[in-house]
């Protein structure tokens, strides 16, 4: 009989979506006349801007053309769509990236959990608590762990928590670790770091030789000055980290799935005989490995983000939402609830009422609002007493969550 990988046995209970999904699930099919509001996972609800969709078509005529046909295309993303990137979403900030620095993907999702695989499976991580579940199990998977203990939390991985005591920003570890997982704005919570705070994190991966792994897939929503949205905005960060964005919660790809990586040339790790190694160039031999590329028509289709219609189209979506964030928060404070984020980000963090559990709250706001969100606690143990809620979802909607919210809890 076949062996199985038994560090996939470590994971605790399901991944958090698939449990709200089995919860949810359960519910509807006891109470199949009742139209649930749904606030819990990040998934856009706006369909593609105009420009981008024209765009997409374009290629996929292309494609049934034998001149403009396309094959297999570059792995590392076509050189039209990585210059789009290098040129507006760095340059015109004044930030120093290269095309070729540019790794275009599928979804940061798959970049962030893949990013492991070219270090040692001894290498020491630190994440903050809460967080993205993906950064996590990922490791876990890998065999960087042992066992969770009762609050989940699990051996070998180092938590940085994020508490309302310090503003949910994590301080850096105070023993030696080889990786950090950083998102700005954050999810769950809807934090934005500034510039003092990410020149700590540089300051502190220059002097213990850890990497930054920075993932920056909700920079667009950024509203407020002076907040960085990349941390190559940083001085010595071409150094030190490793950045992550995407075309999911901006130009509404979620479900045509692009994505991409900076990996600066002056990034490297360690090898066994002490040399130091280019991480740009593992990358892109793990990429060009293991990936044939993201279609031509989604690359087509991103890069037409970047025209002036497609920066327009996609700044009216993100606006869009971050009013959705807004009447979130208003309403939530309203009922005295703590609230946070929601000001440069799509997410609400809140803190629950009474002292109640974040499980005991989603079941709460499910049974009697029937509205459903996130429980903290599926990001880690310091977000257990905090729920988080989604600006991802129709005015309407998010407006008459907030109406049953105030009128039957």
């Amino acid at each position: 009989m076949a062996r199985i990988n038994d560090n996939y046995l470590k994971l605790a209970a399901g991944y958090l979506f698939p449990e709200i999904g089995r919860r949810v699930a359960a519910f509807q099919t006891d109470n199949p006349e009742v139209r649930l509001i749904r606030l819990g996972i990040g998934d856009v609800v706006l369909p593609l801007p105009k420009s981008i969709r024209r765009a997409m078509h374009r290629a996929v005529d292309e494609l049934g053309t034998e001149k403009h046909f396309h094959g297999y295309g570059p792995e590392q993303g076509y050189g039209f769509l990585r210059e789009a990137i290098a040129e507006n979403d760095f340059r015109a900030r004044s930030v120093d990236v290269d095309a070729d620095e540019v790794f275009v993907s599928d979804g940061s999702k798959c970049d962030s959990g893949n990013i492991q695989e070219i270090f040692h499976v001894d290498a020491v991580v630190a994440v903050p608590d809460p967080v993205y579940p993906v950064y996590v199990d990922t490791n876990v998977m890998a065999g960087r762990t042992g066992q969770p203990d009762r609050h989940g939390r699990y051996e070998g991985i180092v938590y940085l928590p994020c508490t309302k005591e310090n503003g949910f920003l994590p301080a850096p570890p105070t023993r030696e670790v080889d990786l950090v997982y950083l998102c700005f704005p954050n999810n769950p919570t809807g934090t934005v770091a500034g510039r003092d705070a990410l020149a700590g994190w540089v300051d502190y991966a220059k002097r213990s030789g850890a990497i930054l792994l920075f993932d920056a897939a909700y920079e667009a929503y950024i509203t407020q000055d002076g907040i960085p949205h990349s941390i190559f905005e940083i001085p010595g960060a071409r150094e030190v980290a490793i950045e992550f964005r995407s075309f999911s919660k901006n130009a509404g790809f979620t479900g045509t799935r692009c994505a991409y990586v900076v990996i600066p040339k002056e990034l490297t790790g360690r090898a066994a005989d002490a040399s130091a190694t280019s991480i740009h160039k593992l990358w892109n031999r793990r990429h060009t490995t293991k990936f044939n590329g993201a279609s031509y028509p989604v690359q087509a289709g991103a890069a037409a983000a970047y025209t002036d219609q497609g920066k327009r189209e996609i700044r009216e979506r993100v606006d869009y939402y971050l009013a959705n964030a807004a009447i979130i928060r208003a309403g939530l404070i309203d009922l005295g609830l703590a609230v946070y984020g929601g000001i440069n980000a799509p997410y609400v963090w809140v803190e629950t009422p009474d002292g109640m559990g974040s499980w005991e709250f989603f079941d709460k706001l499910l049974n009697q609002a029937h509205v459903v969100g996130t429980p903290g606690a599926g990001f880690g143990s310091c977000g257990e007493g905090f729920f988080r809620l989604s600006a991802f979802g129709k005015r309407e909607a998010v407006e008459e969550a907030i109406e049953r919210i105030r009128t039957r809890l």
